[in-house]
């Protein structure tokens, strides 16, 4: 493998924060609520665990800077604000945190108090994300939502009225959704001032409540599929550009973190499950943390919070970079393979000749594109990159 691109290649950073209040039953994220055992959420030693990692982790890093942090979970809006910010302290004295850095937290109504978001402000946070899904009650009931519509408007109002980039995460294709319901939540969004969605269709993933026991009234695919289409017209005649599959922005309001992802920068994952990728000379690595809250807090002992380690090899590299890149609308310059996997782009020509005669994939040489063809039909496209061995699915963050 030719030498791989190293520092100023982007090191973002993810923190993961495991807890919620109860777990919703479409959820495969890693996830938990409180134990019943009366000590509650274990902040301080889950903020200490986090140090501890990183500590381990500096010499990989050495002599980088972070460009982004994303506070993930689970809940981390559940974070008293103390915690919060005497560990963004702790991170960027660690490691130095670029001008203008991007902070975002993940915030869910009904499991925040919404003058913590002055608070989170002021230590730090710079972009807020929202986990609406819907501002209708009924709908919320049945995905098993903790929040109502009024706790979604108040902690939109009181977003907004803290943070200049908030994102707000909606769903579509929930049991017994109409298509006018869908465009009611996003009329709601947009015309708050929200700047940035993420939409998603509801799936039924393995081992949830909902995999073992599935709505008797989810919307035919046809009717999910006119939703899909509803989104991306009505977001884009207010304005918003389809940046990624799943998200749409207005100019200038994407998000930083998840745009490193997809142009297949490098990010350090820590907390409980928490996924990295980290170019090394030697080539790429990708880590998992442990996943288990309990097993994790137990490194902060041991000074081994590292559950998997696997070494990207050439076979894989195509398929890991194509995953990223073809989630863009716009895609990547060509030479970005070369620069980011140390491949010459000629070690994909057939795989890209077959993407283009199936038009999946943009004729134009100087770029790799999706058609609109391959942006609805995405897992075709990614298939035709698929090595023999599929790598760890990446964790992906709004």
């Amino acid at each position: 493998m030719a030498s791989l691109l190293l520092p100023p290649l982007p090191l973002a950073l993810y923190v993961h924060f495991p807890w919620c209040v109860r777990k919703c039953p479409y959820c495969d994220f890693n996830s938990h609520a409180p134990r019943d055992d009366g000590n509650g959420i274990p902040f301080a030693a889950w903020a200490e665990a986090v140090t501890a990692d990183l500590e381990t982790t500096l010499p990989q890093v050495e002599g980088r800077s972070i460009h982004s942090v994303f506070i993930g979970g689970g809940t981390p809006s559940l974070l008293p604000p103390p915690v919060l910010e005497k560990l963004l302290d702790t991170l960027r004295t660690r490691l130095p945190f670029e001008t203008g850095i991007e902070i975002t937290l993940e915030a869910n109504p009904g499991a925040v108090e919404v003058l913590h978001f002055r608070d989170y402000r002021a230590a730090g946070v710079t972009r807020l994300s929202l986990g609406v899904q819907s501002f209708d009650d009924g709908l919320l009931a049945r995905i098993g939502r903790i929040h109502d519509s009024r706790e979604a408007r108040r902690a939109l109002e009181a977003a907004l009225a803290h943070f200049d980039r908030v994102n707000v995460d909606l769903m579509y294709g929930l049991p017994g959704q109409t298509p006018g319901q869908a465009l009611t939540d996003l009329e709601i969004a947009v015309n708050d001032g929200i700047r940035h969605l993420s939409c998603y269709h509801l799936t039924i993933e393995p081992n949830t409540p909902f995999a073992h026991s599935p709505p008797d009234d989810l919307p035919i695919d046809d009717a999910v599929a006119d939703m899909e289409e509803m989104t991306e017209s009505f977001l884009a005649d207010a304005g918003f550009s389809h940046y990624e599959i799943s998200a749409f922005a207005r100019a200038g309001c994407e998000c930083r973190h998840n745009l490193n992802y997809w142009h297949f920068g490098d990010y350090l994952g820590l907390g409980p499950g928490a996924h990295g990728k980290l170019t090394t000379p030697n080539g790429i690595v990708r880590e998992m943390r442990h996943k288990h809250p309990a097993r994790y807090l137990e490194g902060a002992v041991w000074r081994d919070f590292v559950q998997e380690r696997h070494a990207v090899g050439a076979k894989e590299l195509p398929f890991e970079f194509m995953m990223n890149a073809l989630r863009l609308s716009e895609g990547v310059p060509a030479t970005l393979f070369t620069e980011r996997t140390g491949l010459p782009l000629e070690v994909i020509a057939g795989q890209l000749e077959k993407a283009r005669c199936a038009a999946l994939l943009s004729p134009a040489p100087d770029r790799l594109r999706p058609t609109a063809r391959g942006l609805r039909f995405l897992n075709d496209l990614l298939q035709i990159f698929l090595p023999d061995r599929a790598p760890t699915a990446l964790q992906v963050q709004d």
